[in-house]
Parts: C-alpha cells; structure tokens; sequence
C-alpha cells in the first residue's frame, strides 16, 4: 500500500470521529462573512470594533504548542492567520480540531481580531467548523510537483501550491480583459459566431471532425474566430465587430503551438490594411504596458520593444534575400531543391505549402516588431490583391521573435476573384495538402450581395506566452493531457 493509500485510510477514519461529533464534514453552505484579503484590509477596524467575523479557507500550515495552535488559511484572494486556544474553544472542540484537522482541509473560525508580539495579524477563534475534510495530502511546497506532467495533470494543485504559477493565469486573464476593453473602446462589438461548420474557412490547417447526429451531419471544430461569419456581418451592416473565443487544429504540438487555445479576431467595414496595421500597434503597445508594465522583452533568443513605430519588411524581398529564390520568377523543382539544401521538413507537396515553409526558414532570424506585408495570393486565398502587383496581396503580419504574432488583409471582396481562390485551394486539397482552405460557395453568394471594404486581423494566446517568456502549454489553465495508462 502506498504512502497515500495510508494517509487516504486515515483520514476516512477522522471523517468518522468528526460523524460522531456531530459535524458534518461536508456541509452545503459556509458562514463566512469576510474574504481573507478583506479581513486584511479592514484589520484596524475590525480589532478596534472587537466585532466577532467568520472567516473561511484552505489549511495551508498547522503549529501546535500545547493548549494553542496557529493556523493558516488560504481562500484565494489572500491568507490569514487562526489561533485556536483550548480555553478560549472548550476542550473538547480543541481535541477534536487535533484529532481530525490536516493541512488542506477547508475550515471556517469565529472569533476577534488582534495582533501578536510577532506583529502577525490573527482571528482569535471561538468556534470552528469543518467545510470540507480532503482525503488524499497537499504536496509538499518545495519539494512536490516537480514532474512537468504531473503538474499539468494535476493543475489544481500546481496552481494552489506556486504562486508564480497562479500569478500567470490570472494575467493571461488581463490580458484579455485589455484587448476586449481596446476593442469596445473604439466601438467595436463584441459577436459570437459557429464553432461548428460545415467547412472550415479562416486559416489554413488541418480541422477536427465530428458528427451532428440530428442533422446526420459530418462537421468540423473551427479553425478561425469565425473569419468567413464577421465577414456576413460586414455585409449586414456591423461596421466593427470582434470575437474572442477557442479554435482548434488537428496538428502537432510544441512550446509555441497547441491544438486548442483562444484568438481575438476584428473585422472594421471601410478600413484598409494601412489603418489596420496602425490600430494592431497601438493594440499590441496598450497590452505590453497594461499587462506587463514594459515594452522591452526578451524571449526564445530574442530581444525586442514594442514601442514606437515598427518597420515593415517586404515578403519577395526577405525571401530573395536569405534563401536566393525570387517567389515570383521561381519553379516547384527549384523552391523543392532550396527546401532540401536547407533541411527544412514540410507536409504537403504543393507550391503553397513550399513557398510557405521557405518563408518560415527566413522568419526565424527577425526579432521585431515588424509588419510583413507583400504576401503572394498563392498562400494568401483570402486578401485582396495589390493594384499595382495583381500576384501579391495587401496582407500583413506581425513578426516577433522570429514567428508569425499576427495577420491581417484588406479583405477579398470580389466573388469572382474569390470563387476563382476556392477552386485553387480545392486543387491543393485534392492533392492531398490537408492544410489548404475548403471552399464555402455560401460565401461566395454573400460577396455576389456585397461586402464592403475591410480589414480584417487575428492573433492569439501564443502572444500572450511569449511576452511572458512561458511557453503556451504552461500558459493554459488545463493543457490538454492523455489520460492515464495512454501516455508514451
């Protein structure tokens, strides 16, 4: 039997004695009138009134020292000392907190509040009650979970036991609390759109499958906040929407990709990618200052400031310039060829998806922040194409720390144009490139009504992780695990 299997055993034990006592070890409501973090702030009042308060939360420690014990408590929104004095509790409640209480059980205390020599500031109990007897024991703080998985695994208890952890999450939550509070500030509305579709229309990768057993329906897990969907709305008169919201992809997962995370997607009817591009900087400046208090980072090798005014670099140009290959006067057979020279692994055996791991071989050298503009309309389905240059688009991404931190178009409103880029994508996926946009005629249809023009842009929490330096696994509340027995 294990060690844990023991301390379970036990502990079923004390839920017996607490029966016999009658306590409910479990009960359905709480007293507490004050959060601990409260109870701290309005300490001066509450010992000077000499007011009994009840006060709530999880045993972090225990100290005995005969007739008296001091207790802490941790309720998430701060922690706070209880001293239990056998006369002051009667013996008997006394005995029975000695007999049945364990680090992470959740109690409540009624007593006054007073200081010790110590200067610690203390509830001095005259009762106490069991709200929730745990059976299995806390890790230890410091020498616990340690094993990464172990810690994903069992996230409730990394989070409760490492502060640094639980400072993380709660500002990925700021984080996106100031990019919805920029968006409706310039009066953008916030929408909800499918997370179930027919086809996937967005991005370019591979979607999860499912069934609609009402419908007798076969549908995919979106792969976009909902791009195709804002757009419809552009054409209902919206002039600024936004969503935030889960996509998910069926593809690999490493430090800086996972296969279910949250995006902010904006569309903003009669505005052109330049003014795209300059409302993205003065979002991404509020988030850095906001959040992180800085605009300096340094991450995956990179140093960076986001303030100011970024550069923009020229997608032909970057490429000709670090691999030799001009995308516009190029052939399959040589981009293959400067692929294999450079030992770049890719799926896929199409031009789009050459052209596309050709330019993440040049990525990975820029620090940022800069704006990529002058994408080809090959690996860009749904961007308008440039005036002067029929062959590349009005797109733009943002580069930070060598990888893609954000995109944007000036948005295809052509339907003829964009039939045209549906049937090329529909050419890719016949060949097998599992990454290449399904084709959605309804879309078409709503363009043959009328879009007007517009910018649209996305990014997502990979930005959040890597200001944060973290990689976006850890950056996530519950990453998703195997379970048990299916590991490698």
């Amino acid at each position: 039997m294990s060690s844990s299997d023991e301390i379970r055993k036990v502990r079923i034990k004390k839920l017996e004695l607490l029966a016999e006592a009658g306590m409910d070890p479990y009960p359905a409501r709480a007293k507490r009138e004050l959060s601990l973090k409260e109870a701290v702030n309005s300490f001066s009042t509450l010992e000077k009134e000499k007011r009994e308060k009840w006060l709530s939360g999880r045993i972090m420690s225990i100290r005995i020292q005969g007739a008296i014990i001091f207790i802490t408590l941790f309720d998430g929104t701060g922690s706070f000392q209880i001293l239990l004095k056998k006369d002051a509790l009667g013996g008997k409640n006394f005995e029975l907190f000695k007999k049945t209480a364990d680090i992470g059980d959740f109690i409540e205390a009624r007593g006054t509040f007073f200081i010790t020599k110590r200067e610690e500031k203390t509830l001095e109990g005259r009762e106490w009650r069991m709200l929730s007897k745990s059976l299995l024991p806390l890790p230890e703080k410091w020498h616990g979970l340690t094993d990464l998985e172990e810690r994903y695994r069992k996230r409730y208890l990394d989070i409760l036991m490492n502060p640094s952890v639980r400072e993380l999450l709660e500002r990925k939550s700021k984080f996106w609390d100031v990019a919805r509070a920029f968006m409706k500030e310039r009066g953008f509305l916030e929408v909800e759109t499918p997370v179930l579709e027919v086809t996937t229309g967005g991005a370019e990768a591979t979607p999860f499958k499912t069934y609609n057993e009402d419908f007798k329906l076969p549908l995919y897990l979106r792969i976009s906040v909902g791009e195709l969907w804002q757009k419809r709305l552009m054409a209902a008169g919206f002039p600024k929407t936004f969503e935030i919201g889960k996509i998910f992809r069926n593809e690999g997962s490493d430090q800086n990709h996972l296969q279910e995370f949250t995006n902010l997607e904006f569309y903003w009817a009669y505005a052109s990618f330049e003014e795209g591009m300059g409302l993205v900087e003065e979002l991404y400046q509020k988030i850095a200052l906001e959040v992180f208090d800085k605009t300096e980072f340094e991450t995956r090798g990179h140093k960076f400031n986001l303030r100011g005014k970024w550069q923009r670099i020229d997608y032909r140009e970057t490429v000709k310039k670090e691999t030799g290959i001009d995308i516009l006067n190029t052939t399959y057979d040589e981009v293959k060829k400067k692929l294999q020279s450079l030992k770049m692994v890719y799926e896929g055996d199409t031009m789009e998806r050459l052209l596309d791991t050709l330019w993440k071989y040049c990525r990975k050298k820029i620090s940022g922040p800069v704006f990529l503009t002058g994408h080809p309309k090959l690996v860009s389905p749904l961007s308008k194409s440039m005036r002067e240059n029929p062959e590349l688009t009005e797109r733009f991404q943002v580069i930070l720390a060598g990888t893609e931190m954000g995109n944007g178009f000036s948005e295809l409103n052509d339907p003829q144009d964009q039939a045209k880029r549906f049937e090329t994508q529909q050419e890719l996926l016949d060949k097998g490139d599992k990454e290449a946009m399904m084709p959605d005629m309804d879309f078409v249809e709503m363009l043959e009504y009328g879009m007007p023009p517009t910018c649209g842009f996305g990014f997502g929490e990979m930005l959040f992780a890597f200001l944060a330096d973290k990689p976006i696994r850890e950056t996530q509340f519950f990453p998703l695990m195997k379970p048990k027995g299916l590991q490698d």
